[in-house]
């Protein structure tokens, strides 16, 4: 992310002083566990790619800060009900919000960072880019959902697990570069570019994040290690593995997704059966795909700093933690 991070350094250091000026609440446990979220860590890829949209757009105005502040805001919300939906214990290295203020906390908190973010949307004064987060905002929900209706279930196609990526991870980012063109009063065929750009930047961010649930420590991946297995969570090395392997494992791993605890020898017998029929390396290369698909998207525009640190920062996603 260096060639962004250079880039967009300044604009990225005030976007965390408009999180503290945003939190503003006369309930000090909101600004309490805001902060805490906000400044847990994360690379800030959803504000860089709305920042590096708006630069490729040509806008220069005020209102690039505080949309960026809005989608992390957004996102954030969202990593709070997952953590409570998801049980989890550790969010980026740290103790997750749940864990340390509750699950009803973490409940309200993030129901007030969604509706503190239309309100500054609201303020911004652009109908499209409301528009534009109120659809990803539905679609992050119904995602959800589509996620939950699928858990445990071992038939679940490569398709329609793409489909929940998109729903429940990507279209906030689609949405950030979409959010960058509509600022720039960009022609209609360079702001589907860059929405497209960000779909496909999404998935291949999620499939990594699939693939660090088998492979990374804790420490490097911030969160559980085997977490989503043990929420009986099928994703796509998982999905490449059912498809290659034989019933006796086949059943083996459905009665492992099924169970109420997962041991570290029952991680372990998942892993190496992914391992075996090369649910890590097809995975790598669906994201590579998607990685591939961003630079398409992009060719639309001339080349320049700004296109070249947007490609730099699709690069990053599949090689983070590799």
């Amino acid at each position: 992310m260096q060639a962004a991070l250079e880039l967009i350094g300044e604009d990225l250091r005030q976007v965390e002083e408009q999180f503290r000026k945003d939190l503003e609440s006369d309930v000090p446990l909101i600004r309490k566990v805001g902060e805490y979220v906000l400044a847990s860590g994360g690379k800030r890829i959803r504000p860089a790619m709305l920042l590096l949209a708006t630069r490729l757009c040509n806008y220069t105005g005020p209102q690039a800060i505080p949309l960026a502040s809005v989608v992390e805001f957004i996102h954030t919300a969202t990593l709070l009900h997952d953590d409570v939906v998801d049980s989890a214990c550790l969010r980026r290295g740290l103790a997750s919000a749940n864990t340390l203020w509750g699950n009803e906390a973490s409940v309200l908190i993030g129901d007030f960072l969604f509706s503190k973010s239309f309100s500054l949307m609201v303020a911004a004064g652009s109908l499209d880019v409301l528009r534009v987060m109120s659809r990803a905002t539905t679609v992050i929900a119904e995602g959800e959902v589509m996620q939950l209706l699928g858990t445990g279930d071992i038939d679940l196609t490569e398709e329609r697990y793409i489909e929940v990526v998109r729903a429940k991870t990507a279209v906030l980012l689609s949405a950030a570069c979409q959010c960058g063109a509509i600022l720039g009063n960009a022609p209609q065929d360079q702001e589907k570019a860059l929405a497209d750009f960000g779909m496909e930047l999404g998935i291949a961010f999620q499939l990594m994040d699939d693939i660090l649930d088998y492979t990374a420590t804790q420490e490097e991946f911030g969160k559980s290690i085997g977490h989503d297995l043990e929420e009986g969570k099928i994703t796509l090395p998982l999905i490449h593995t059912l498809r290659g392997c034989t019933a006796q494992e086949r059943e083996l791993i459905a009665g492992i997704v099924s169970g109420d605890e997962l041991s570290f020898d029952d991680f372990s017998q998942v892993s190496q059966l992914v391992d075996r029929y090369g649910g890590i390396e097809y995975t790598v290369a669906k994201a590579r795909q998607s990685v591939d698909a961003c630079v398409s998207h992009l060719a639309i525009f001339p080349e320049s700093v700004c296109k070249n640190a947007l490609l730099e920062l699709a690069d990053y996603v599949v090689t983070r933690n590799r």
